[in-house]
C-alpha cells in the first residue's frame, strides 16, 4: 500500500457524507486502499498516465490501460502481470463506447483517469486551425467521450471516481500555447463543474495541474522548464492527492503555487511579468 500519511479512518471522519464535515477536510473520500479497486486509465502509453497506471498496480489495483499505441499498451501489460489494454483512440466517440461497454462487462469502475493528451507550440502570428482542432479534440473532446461513456455507470452505482489531467497552462494565457492552453482552461472548469454536480451521487471528482513534465510531450520545448520532474514523482504526488481526498492535485508545489498566485494579478502587471520572464 502506498504510504500516505492519512488513515483512511481519520480522513473519513472529515469527508461530507462519510462523518461530520470540515470546512478544511477533503473533498473528496479518500483513496488510499487500492488492492481489488479497478481503474482505468485513457491515455496511458508513456507519461504520466502510464507512470500513474504502473504505480497503481504496484499498489494492488486492477488497472486497465487505454490510448491510440497498441504496442505500447501491450509491453505495459507484459511488465505488469494482471493488467489488461484496451486500444482506443479517445477522439473516436463510437470507438470510446465500445471501450467502455467491454470494460464494463468485466465488472464495475472504481477510478477513471483521463489523461490523453496533445501538446504543439502555437502563436497567434502563426495560427494554425487543424492544430486548433487537434488540440481540442484530444485533449477536451477526448474527456467528454470519456464522461458520456462512463457516467450513466458511476451514477447508477452513486459511488467511483473521475480524474481529469489538466494543466497549470490553463491557469491563465501564456506565449506559444494559443492551442494547447485553452483546452486546458476548458477542463479545469469542466472538471469543477462535475464535482459540483456528481458530490450529491456520492462520485469523487479531482483536477490534476501537472507544472512541467520530462514526457514526449514537452521534450521538443525549446526554452527552460522549471522546476521539471518525472512521469514517476508526478504519479506519486497524484496518489498522494487522491489519498487525502483533494480536489485539485498540482505539482511540483514549489512551482505551481506560484503559477497560482499569478491568477490573481490584474492583467496589465501579469503581462509585464510574463514579458519579463519570456521575453515575449
Amino acid at each position: 500500500m502506498i504510504k500516505t500519511g492519512i488513515s483512511p479512518a481519520d480522513a473519513a471522519t472529515s469527508v461530507p457524507g462519510l462523518g461530520a464535515p470540515a470546512f478544511f477536510g477533503p473533498l473528496n473520500p479518500p483513496q488510499v486502499e487500492w488492492t481489488g479497486r479497478t481503474v482505468w486509465l485513457v491515455g496511458a502509453s508513456s507519461g504520466i498516465g502510464r507512470a500513474t497506471a504502473s504505480a497503481l498496480h504496484r499498489a494492488g489495483a486492477r488497472v486497465i490501460v487505454s490510448a491510440r499505441n497498441n504496442e505500447a499498451l501491450c509491453e505495459f501489460v507484459a511488465q505488469h502481470p494482471g493488467a489488461q489494454a484496451v486500444p482506443v483512440d479517445a477522439s473516436d466517440h463510437p470507438a470510446v463506447r465500445r471501450a467502455a461497454q467491454e470494460i464494463l462487462a468485466r465488472g464495475p469502475l472504481d477510478t477513471v483517469l483521463y489523461c490523453a493528451g496533445y501538446y504543439r507550440e502555437q502563436r497567434a502570428s502563426e495560427f494554425n486551425l487543424d492544430e486548433m482542432l487537434r488540440h481540442q479534440q484530444v485533449n477536451y473532446v477526448g474527456a467528454l467521450n470519456v464522461l458520456d461513456a462512463v457516467l450513466p455507470h458511476l451514477v447508477s452505482r452513486q459511488a467511483g471516481h473521475i480524474s481529469i489531467i489538466s494543466s497549470v497552462a490553463g491557469y491563465r494565457g501564456l506565449p506559444k500555447s494559443l492551442a494547447y492552453g485553452p483546452t486546458k482552461a476548458a477542463l479545469i472548469n469542466l472538471t469543477e463543474t462535475l464535482y459540483l454536480d456528481l458530490r450529491d451521487y456520492g462520485i469523487g471528482v479531482s483536477l490534476i495541474c501537472p507544472g512541467f513534465v520530462a514526457t514526449a510531450l514537452t521534450a521538443h520545448n525549446d526554452f527552460d522548464m522549471p522546476a521539471l520532474i518525472t512521469p514517476e514523482q508526478s504519479a506519486q504526488a497524484i496518489l498522494h492527492g487522491w489519498a487525502q481526498g483533494r480536489f485539485e492535485i498540482h505539482f511540483p508545489r514549489r512551482f505551481t503555487l506560484v503559477m497560482r498566485l499569478l491568477r490573481l494579478l490584474p492583467f496589465r502587471l501579469y503581462r509585464t511579468l510574463v514579458r519579463r520572464f519570456t521575453g515575449l
